[in-house]
């Protein structure tokens, strides 16, 4: 029996995408990466940060051509 395929942790709208890919080929930066930590009055709290490489942890996703 064949698995499923996994769904995207993250999806972008095209708007999205494209200030994503502005803001990226402005920095010059590889990646956008998407967290969320303990913090903030409901517990979680949202990161974005522009990086380079990827992470051990970091699990890359490809969304309206924008590798997050």
């Amino acid at each position: 029996m064949a698995r499923r395929p996994r769904p995207k942790v993250v999806t972008l709208t095209d708007a999205a995408a494209a200030r994503v890919r502005e803001v990226m080929a402005d920095r010059a930066a590889g990646f956008l990466r998407v967290g969320v930590k303990n913090a903030g009055c409901a517990g979680m709290e949202y990161t974005m940060d522009y990086v380079d490489d990827v992470a051990t942890a970091d699990e890359r996703v490809e969304d309206n051509g924008v590798s997050i």
